[in-house]
Protein backbone atom coordinates (compact mmCIF):
# COMPACT_ATOMS: atom_id res chain seq x y z
CA UNK A 1 0.00 0.00 0.00
CA UNK A 2 1.06 3.55 -0.66
CA UNK A 3 0.69 6.02 2.20
CA UNK A 4 -1.40 9.17 1.54
CA UNK A 5 0.71 11.90 -0.06
CA UNK A 6 1.29 15.25 1.62
CA UNK A 7 2.95 17.19 -1.21
CA UNK A 8 3.87 17.32 -4.86
CA UNK A 9 6.98 15.23 -4.24
CA UNK A 10 4.87 12.43 -2.75
CA UNK A 11 2.44 12.62 -5.67
CA UNK A 12 5.35 12.29 -8.11
CA UNK A 13 6.67 9.26 -6.20
CA UNK A 14 3.24 7.63 -6.25
CA UNK A 15 2.95 8.20 -10.01
CA UNK A 16 6.35 6.59 -10.59
CA UNK A 17 5.49 3.68 -8.30
CA UNK A 18 2.26 3.16 -10.29
CA UNK A 19 4.30 3.12 -13.47
CA UNK A 20 6.58 0.40 -12.11
CA UNK A 21 3.66 -1.71 -10.84
CA UNK A 22 1.75 -1.63 -14.13
CA UNK A 23 3.00 -3.26 -17.33
CA UNK A 24 3.17 -0.90 -20.30
CA UNK A 25 1.59 -1.16 -23.70
CA UNK A 26 4.49 -0.48 -26.06
CA UNK A 27 4.17 0.36 -29.75
CA UNK A 28 7.25 0.27 -31.98
CA UNK A 29 6.90 2.72 -34.89
CA UNK A 30 9.03 1.87 -37.93
CA UNK A 31 9.02 4.16 -41.02
CA UNK A 32 9.69 2.24 -44.24
CA UNK A 33 10.64 3.28 -47.76
CA UNK A 34 11.58 0.49 -50.19
CA UNK A 35 12.52 -1.85 -47.35
CA UNK A 36 11.39 -5.20 -48.79
CA UNK A 37 14.87 -6.66 -48.23
CA UNK A 38 14.92 -5.91 -44.51
CA UNK A 39 11.35 -6.38 -43.25
CA UNK A 40 11.27 -10.15 -42.76
CA UNK A 41 14.50 -10.18 -40.74
CA UNK A 42 13.54 -7.03 -38.82
CA UNK A 43 10.10 -8.45 -37.98
CA UNK A 44 11.70 -11.65 -36.66
CA UNK A 45 14.09 -9.70 -34.42
CA UNK A 46 11.44 -7.26 -33.18
CA UNK A 47 9.03 -10.13 -32.46
CA UNK A 48 11.70 -11.88 -30.40
CA UNK A 49 12.38 -8.67 -28.47
CA UNK A 50 8.70 -8.02 -27.73
CA UNK A 51 8.21 -11.63 -26.59
CA UNK A 52 11.23 -11.25 -24.31
CA UNK A 53 9.86 -8.05 -22.80
CA UNK A 54 6.45 -9.70 -22.31
CA UNK A 55 8.10 -12.68 -20.58
CA UNK A 56 9.92 -10.27 -18.27
CA UNK A 57 6.54 -8.59 -17.54
CA UNK A 58 7.78 -5.22 -18.78
CA UNK A 59 5.14 -4.76 -21.48
CA UNK A 60 1.64 -6.10 -22.15
CA UNK A 61 0.76 -8.79 -24.68
CA UNK A 62 -1.16 -6.27 -26.80
CA UNK A 63 2.02 -4.32 -27.59
CA UNK A 64 2.50 -3.89 -31.33
CA UNK A 65 4.87 -3.12 -34.21
CA UNK A 66 3.63 -0.42 -36.59
CA UNK A 67 5.24 -0.29 -40.03
CA UNK A 68 4.66 3.03 -41.83
CA UNK A 69 4.95 2.64 -45.60
CA UNK A 70 6.11 5.99 -46.96
CA UNK A 71 4.92 5.53 -50.55
CA UNK A 72 7.36 2.71 -51.34
CA UNK A 73 7.88 1.78 -54.99
CA UNK A 74 8.73 -1.86 -54.32
CA UNK A 75 6.65 -4.56 -52.61
CA UNK A 76 7.08 -3.16 -49.10
CA UNK A 77 3.34 -2.69 -48.49
CA UNK A 78 2.44 -6.13 -49.86
CA UNK A 79 5.00 -7.60 -47.46
CA UNK A 80 3.56 -5.60 -44.55
CA UNK A 81 0.10 -7.00 -45.37
CA UNK A 82 1.51 -10.53 -45.43
CA UNK A 83 3.32 -10.06 -42.12
CA UNK A 84 0.15 -8.55 -40.59
CA UNK A 85 -1.82 -11.69 -41.51
CA UNK A 86 0.88 -14.02 -40.18
CA UNK A 87 2.11 -12.17 -37.08
CA UNK A 88 -0.24 -10.80 -34.42
CA UNK A 89 2.32 -8.15 -33.43
CA UNK A 90 2.46 -6.53 -36.87
CA UNK A 91 0.22 -3.62 -37.89
CA UNK A 92 0.70 -1.21 -40.78
CA UNK A 93 -0.09 2.24 -42.14
CA UNK A 94 0.21 3.12 -45.81
CA UNK A 95 0.69 6.77 -46.80
CA UNK A 96 -0.88 7.90 -50.07
CA UNK A 97 2.51 9.03 -51.43
CA UNK A 98 6.09 9.52 -50.39
CA UNK A 99 6.22 12.36 -47.85
CA UNK A 100 9.73 11.87 -46.48
CA UNK A 101 11.11 10.15 -43.40
CA UNK A 102 10.09 12.84 -40.90
CA UNK A 103 6.46 12.99 -42.05
CA UNK A 104 6.21 9.20 -42.14
CA UNK A 105 7.54 9.09 -38.59
CA UNK A 106 5.04 11.73 -37.47
CA UNK A 107 2.18 9.84 -39.17
CA UNK A 108 3.02 6.77 -37.09
CA UNK A 109 3.37 8.71 -33.85
CA UNK A 110 0.08 10.57 -34.25
CA UNK A 111 -1.72 7.34 -35.18
CA UNK A 112 -0.67 5.44 -32.05
CA UNK A 113 -0.59 8.18 -29.43
CA UNK A 114 -4.03 7.32 -28.01
CA UNK A 115 -3.45 3.55 -28.10
CA UNK A 116 -0.21 3.02 -26.19
CA UNK A 117 1.48 4.01 -22.94
CA UNK A 118 4.75 4.66 -24.75
CA UNK A 119 6.25 4.14 -28.17
CA UNK A 120 9.73 3.62 -29.56
CA UNK A 121 10.72 4.84 -33.02
CA UNK A 122 13.43 3.02 -34.94
CA UNK A 123 14.52 2.68 -38.57
CA UNK A 124 13.58 -0.47 -40.49
CA UNK A 125 17.17 -1.69 -40.92
CA UNK A 126 17.53 -2.04 -37.11
CA UNK A 127 21.03 -0.61 -37.12
CA UNK A 128 20.02 0.98 -33.84
CA UNK A 129 20.35 -1.64 -31.09
CA UNK A 130 16.93 -3.04 -30.10
CA UNK A 131 18.48 -4.44 -26.91
CA UNK A 132 18.32 -0.86 -25.64
CA UNK A 133 14.52 -1.24 -25.45
CA UNK A 134 14.88 -2.71 -21.94
CA UNK A 135 16.82 0.26 -20.59
CA UNK A 136 14.51 2.74 -22.32
CA UNK A 137 11.47 1.16 -20.67
CA UNK A 138 13.24 1.19 -17.31
CA UNK A 139 13.92 4.92 -17.72
CA UNK A 140 10.25 5.44 -18.61
CA UNK A 141 9.25 3.59 -15.45
CA UNK A 142 11.51 5.93 -13.47
CA UNK A 143 9.47 8.91 -14.67
CA UNK A 144 11.17 10.02 -17.87
CA UNK A 145 8.74 11.06 -20.63
CA UNK A 146 11.34 11.07 -23.43
CA UNK A 147 14.35 8.75 -23.66
CA UNK A 148 16.85 9.51 -26.44
CA UNK A 149 18.94 6.76 -27.98
CA UNK A 150 22.47 8.17 -28.31
CA UNK A 151 25.33 6.53 -30.19
CA UNK A 152 28.44 6.02 -28.10
CA UNK A 153 30.66 5.85 -31.20
CA UNK A 154 30.49 6.21 -34.99
CA UNK A 155 32.75 3.29 -35.95
CA UNK A 156 30.18 1.89 -38.39
CA UNK A 157 30.26 5.12 -40.44
CA UNK A 158 32.64 5.98 -43.24
CA UNK A 159 35.25 8.65 -42.53
CA UNK A 160 33.31 11.09 -44.73
CA UNK A 161 29.99 10.50 -42.97
CA UNK A 162 31.63 10.62 -39.54
CA UNK A 163 33.29 13.95 -40.31
CA UNK A 164 30.21 15.56 -41.90
CA UNK A 165 27.98 14.36 -39.03
CA UNK A 166 30.22 15.95 -36.42
CA UNK A 167 30.39 19.16 -38.46
CA UNK A 168 26.60 19.08 -38.80
CA UNK A 169 26.01 18.93 -35.03
CA UNK A 170 28.51 21.73 -34.45
CA UNK A 171 26.82 23.95 -37.05
CA UNK A 172 23.37 23.30 -35.58
CA UNK A 173 24.67 24.07 -32.10
CA UNK A 174 26.32 27.27 -33.36
CA UNK A 175 23.05 28.43 -34.90
CA UNK A 176 21.19 27.80 -31.66
CA UNK A 177 19.21 24.65 -32.48
CA UNK A 178 18.59 22.56 -29.34
CA UNK A 179 19.46 19.00 -30.32
CA UNK A 180 20.87 15.91 -28.61
CA UNK A 181 24.38 15.13 -29.84
CA UNK A 182 24.73 11.83 -31.77
CA UNK A 183 20.96 11.24 -31.62
CA UNK A 184 18.95 10.56 -34.77
CA UNK A 185 15.33 9.35 -34.48
CA UNK A 186 15.76 6.40 -32.13
CA UNK A 187 13.82 7.35 -29.00
CA UNK A 188 11.08 6.43 -26.57
CA UNK A 189 8.19 8.84 -26.01
CA UNK A 190 5.33 8.61 -23.54
CA UNK A 191 1.73 9.14 -24.64
CA UNK A 192 1.83 12.45 -22.76
CA UNK A 193 4.85 13.57 -24.78
CA UNK A 194 3.08 12.52 -28.00
CA UNK A 195 0.05 14.65 -27.05
CA UNK A 196 2.40 17.60 -26.58
CA UNK A 197 4.09 16.93 -29.93
CA UNK A 198 0.71 17.15 -31.67
CA UNK A 199 0.47 20.83 -30.69
CA UNK A 200 3.41 21.67 -32.99
CA UNK A 201 1.80 22.39 -36.36
CA UNK A 202 4.71 23.33 -38.65
CA UNK A 203 4.86 21.72 -42.08
CA UNK A 204 8.68 21.77 -42.29
CA UNK A 205 9.48 18.98 -39.86
CA UNK A 206 12.75 18.40 -38.07
CA UNK A 207 11.81 16.12 -35.19
CA UNK A 208 15.33 15.98 -33.74
CA UNK A 209 15.05 19.68 -32.98
CA UNK A 210 11.31 19.76 -32.31
CA UNK A 211 11.02 17.09 -29.63
CA UNK A 212 13.54 18.72 -27.21
CA UNK A 213 11.25 21.79 -27.28
CA UNK A 214 8.53 19.74 -25.55
CA UNK A 215 10.53 20.14 -22.37
CA UNK A 216 9.34 17.15 -20.34
CA UNK A 217 11.65 15.11 -18.12
CA UNK A 218 14.12 13.38 -20.47
CA UNK A 219 17.33 11.36 -20.44
CA UNK A 220 19.63 9.42 -22.78
CA UNK A 221 20.55 5.78 -23.30
CA UNK A 222 23.82 4.95 -25.06
CA UNK A 223 24.21 2.16 -27.60
CA UNK A 224 26.48 0.98 -30.42
CA UNK A 225 25.10 1.27 -33.94
CA UNK A 226 25.43 -1.81 -36.14
CA UNK A 227 26.24 -2.03 -39.82
CA UNK A 228 23.35 -2.38 -42.25
CA UNK A 229 22.82 -6.04 -43.22
CA UNK A 230 20.48 -5.70 -46.21
CA UNK A 231 19.94 -3.16 -48.97
CA UNK A 232 21.27 0.37 -49.01
CA UNK A 233 20.55 3.41 -46.90
CA UNK A 234 17.66 5.55 -48.17
CA UNK A 235 19.36 8.72 -46.89
CA UNK A 236 21.34 9.96 -49.88
CA UNK A 237 23.74 12.89 -49.62
CA UNK A 238 21.05 15.11 -51.16
CA UNK A 239 18.51 14.11 -48.51
CA UNK A 240 21.01 14.61 -45.70
CA UNK A 241 21.85 18.11 -46.95
CA UNK A 242 18.12 18.91 -47.20
CA UNK A 243 17.58 17.67 -43.63
CA UNK A 244 20.51 19.78 -42.44
CA UNK A 245 19.06 22.90 -44.08
CA UNK A 246 15.67 22.16 -42.49
CA UNK A 247 17.33 21.85 -39.10
CA UNK A 248 19.13 25.17 -39.41
CA UNK A 249 16.36 27.27 -40.96
CA UNK A 250 13.55 25.79 -38.85
CA UNK A 251 15.09 26.63 -35.48
CA UNK A 252 17.33 29.65 -35.95
CA UNK A 253 17.32 33.15 -37.45
CA UNK A 254 21.08 33.49 -37.02
CA UNK A 255 21.76 33.11 -40.77
CA UNK A 256 19.63 36.21 -41.41
CA UNK A 257 21.49 38.13 -38.73
CA UNK A 258 24.82 37.00 -40.16
CA UNK A 259 23.79 38.47 -43.52
CA UNK A 260 23.22 41.82 -41.79
CA UNK A 261 26.63 41.71 -40.11
CA UNK A 262 28.32 40.60 -43.33
CA UNK A 263 26.58 43.39 -45.23
CA UNK A 264 27.83 45.93 -42.70
CA UNK A 265 31.44 44.76 -43.02
CA UNK A 266 31.09 44.67 -46.81
CA UNK A 267 30.00 48.29 -46.68
CA UNK A 268 33.08 49.21 -44.61
CA UNK A 269 35.25 47.29 -47.05
CA UNK A 270 33.63 49.16 -49.94
CA UNK A 271 34.41 52.51 -48.29
CA UNK A 272 38.00 51.38 -47.78
CA UNK A 273 38.28 50.35 -51.42
CA UNK A 274 36.87 53.72 -52.51
CA UNK A 275 39.51 55.60 -50.51
CA UNK A 276 42.21 53.28 -51.85
CA UNK A 277 41.04 53.82 -55.45
CA UNK A 278 40.98 57.61 -55.06
CA UNK A 279 44.51 57.60 -53.64
CA UNK A 280 45.75 55.40 -56.50
CA UNK A 281 44.01 57.64 -59.05
CA UNK A 282 45.63 60.71 -57.54
CA UNK A 283 49.04 59.03 -57.79
CA UNK A 284 48.41 57.99 -61.38
CA UNK A 285 48.47 54.26 -60.60
CA UNK A 286 45.08 53.41 -62.03
CA UNK A 287 46.16 50.09 -63.57
CA UNK A 288 47.13 48.72 -60.19
CA UNK A 289 43.52 49.01 -59.02
CA UNK A 290 42.23 46.51 -61.55
CA UNK A 291 42.96 43.43 -59.40
CA UNK A 292 41.31 44.83 -56.29
CA UNK A 293 38.33 46.02 -58.35
CA UNK A 294 37.74 42.59 -59.86
CA UNK A 295 38.16 40.97 -56.43
CA UNK A 296 35.59 43.35 -54.96
CA UNK A 297 33.06 42.70 -57.72
CA UNK A 298 33.29 38.92 -57.40
CA UNK A 299 33.29 38.94 -53.59
CA UNK A 300 30.38 41.31 -53.17
CA UNK A 301 28.45 39.58 -55.95
CA UNK A 302 28.95 36.21 -54.31
CA UNK A 303 27.84 37.55 -50.93
CA UNK A 304 24.72 39.04 -52.48
CA UNK A 305 23.76 35.77 -54.13
CA UNK A 306 24.40 33.85 -50.90
CA UNK A 307 22.29 36.35 -48.96
CA UNK A 308 19.44 36.08 -51.47
CA UNK A 309 19.60 32.29 -51.26
CA UNK A 310 19.35 32.27 -47.45
CA UNK A 311 16.52 34.79 -47.44
CA UNK A 312 14.78 32.80 -50.16
CA UNK A 313 15.02 29.65 -48.03
CA UNK A 314 13.17 31.37 -45.19
CA UNK A 315 10.57 32.88 -47.54
CA UNK A 316 9.95 29.45 -49.08
CA UNK A 317 9.31 27.99 -45.64
CA UNK A 318 6.89 30.80 -44.80
CA UNK A 319 5.13 30.15 -48.12
CA UNK A 320 4.70 26.45 -47.37
CA UNK A 321 3.53 27.11 -43.79
CA UNK A 322 0.85 29.60 -44.87
CA UNK A 323 -0.66 27.04 -47.25
CA UNK A 324 -1.30 24.74 -44.27
CA UNK A 325 -1.34 21.64 -46.45
CA UNK A 326 -1.59 18.24 -44.70
CA UNK A 327 1.78 16.82 -43.74
CA UNK A 328 0.64 13.35 -44.71
CA UNK A 329 -2.43 11.48 -45.93
CA UNK A 330 -3.07 7.93 -44.70
CA UNK A 331 -4.43 5.66 -47.43
CA UNK A 332 -4.75 2.35 -45.57
CA UNK A 333 -4.54 1.10 -42.00
CA UNK A 334 -3.95 -2.47 -40.84
CA UNK A 335 -4.62 -2.87 -37.13
CA UNK A 336 -6.40 -5.04 -34.56
CA UNK A 337 -9.69 -3.23 -35.24
CA UNK A 338 -9.62 -4.04 -38.94
CA UNK A 339 -9.82 -0.36 -39.86
CA UNK A 340 -9.06 0.73 -43.40
CA UNK A 341 -9.54 4.40 -44.18
CA UNK A 342 -8.01 7.71 -45.14
CA UNK A 343 -6.74 10.16 -42.57
CA UNK A 344 -5.12 13.56 -42.98
CA UNK A 345 -2.95 15.47 -40.56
Amino acid sequence: DVAPSRGLGDVYKRQNLYRVMEMKKLYVVVPCYNEEETLVDSTYKLTQKLNSLISDKKITEDSRIYYIDDGSKDSTWALIEKLHNENSFVNGIKLSKNRGHQNALLAGLMSVKNECDCCITIDADLQDDINSFDEMIEKFEQGYEIVYGVRNDRKSDTAFKRGTAQLYYKILSFFGAEIVYNHADYRLMSSRALDALESFKEVNLFLRGLIPLIGFNSCTVEYSRKERLYGETKYSLKKMVALALDGITSFSVKPIRMITVTGFFSLLLGVGMLIYSLVQWKLGNTIRGWTSLIWSIWTVGGLELLALGIIGEYIAKIYLETKARPRFIIEKVLDDKGEDGKKCK
